[in-house]
């Protein structure tokens, strides 16, 4: 059965934002410093002990009128990024925010722990690491393989893309400019934002896009009475099935979609057999399970960035027909 086709409005009901998870904490032996507010104004000091918040994640969320499901989809991103990737694409098309709302879902977009607009921690008071970032090379080749190892160039005329990339190469550099520092040391506070987002649900579908994928898997391990369905595109990480108990999630179906040229790319040779083995798992503990590789479909050229790619439509298409035939 197939969804409805999306239509070109949709009416509102609500929108709005908050935040969720985190907590209060004291600093103190903090040295005084000194700034000044604004251009010309005078030098004031600046306290820095006391309470503040941390672990905060920001929540974005549009309700329609006549939604065609009470059960909202939730959009959890990947590593190094924000919700903002699925509100548009570099080259300013609608993002999948908009093609859900026009399919009829209601909509929750997150920034995760330290993304955004979700705030950040101090470091090292906080966390006992600096953030780090991600370089464009390591972008276009490993992560997000726009090209092969040595096709990365910061003159964007020699750059070289895959053969048929189906990314919108010439707005690249535009991409990268929504890319935001992370921390290897929040994964505790992060997941424990989702797990509230999700309990403050009465139901919910969750999408996640690579680092995503890792928290969304047990944020629906720890909630399988709140969580509907899973999609994971590209998952960089998941449960380990020694450890983990796929037969929770029994009347949870899951849907992961795979991009092309994975195997040019050490990072996704290293990490994608820990989500096969959770995605054999739920499938061996009779979770209803569909793995869609896009090349064995014919579908070729598709990067680490399905949402943004130039067929994103057409992928975002088989996800809202994949709900439809589990009722949702």
């Amino acid at each position: 059965m197939s969804a409805a086709p999306p239509s070109d409005t949709f009416t509102v009901r609500d929108m709005g934002s908050f935040h969720i998870g985190g907590e209060i904490v004291s600093l103190a032996g903090m040295p005084q410093r000194h700034r000044i507010s604004t251009p010309g104004g005078p030098v004031r000091p600046i306290e820095q002990n006391g309470e503040m918040a941390v672990g905060q994640m920001y929540v974005q969320y549009v309700r329609l009128a006549a939604p065609r499901s009470p059960v909202p989809v939730l959009m959890w991103h990947g590593g190094g990024m924000t919700g903002a990737n699925w509100e548009g694409t570099p080259d300013g098309r609608p993002g999948w925010q908009t093609i859900f709302l026009r399919a009829g879902l209601d909509v929750f977009v997150s920034d995760a722990v330290e993304r955004g607009r979700a705030g950040f921690a101090p470091s090292p008071e906080i966390y006992p690491e600096a953030p780090f970032f991600r370089t464009a090379e390591e972008a276009w080749t490993e992560v997000f393989r726009f090209g092969p190892h040595g096709s990365y160039h910061k003159d964007p005329a020699l750059r070289r893309a895959y053969p048929g990339c189906r990314f919108p190469l010439k707005d690249f550099d535009a991409f990268m400019k929504s890319c935001v520092p992370r921390w290897s040391c929040n994964d505790e506070r992060t997941q424990t934002a989702y797990d509230a987002l999700v309990a403050r649900m009465d139901h919910c579908v969750l999408l996640m896009h690579s680092q995503g994928g890792s928290f969304g898997f047990h944020a629906a391990l720890h909630a399988p009475e709140k969580v509907k369905a899973v999609m994971a595109l590209e998952p960089s990480g998941a449960p380990d099935p020694t450890v983990e108990d796929a037969g929770r999630l029994a009347g949870v179906p899951h849907l992961f979609i795979w991009g092309d040229h994975l195997g040019g790319s050490e990072f996704w040779v290293q990490y994608r057999p820990n989500v096969e083995r959770w995605a054999d798992a739920l499938a061996k503990a009779g979770v209803p399970v569909e793995w869609i590789d896009l090349p064995a479909r014919g579908i070729t050229g598709n990067s680490h960035a399905l949402m943004m790619d130039d067929n994103s439509d057409e992928i975002a298409r088989m996800a809202l027909d994949w709900l439809s035939g589990h009722g949702l």
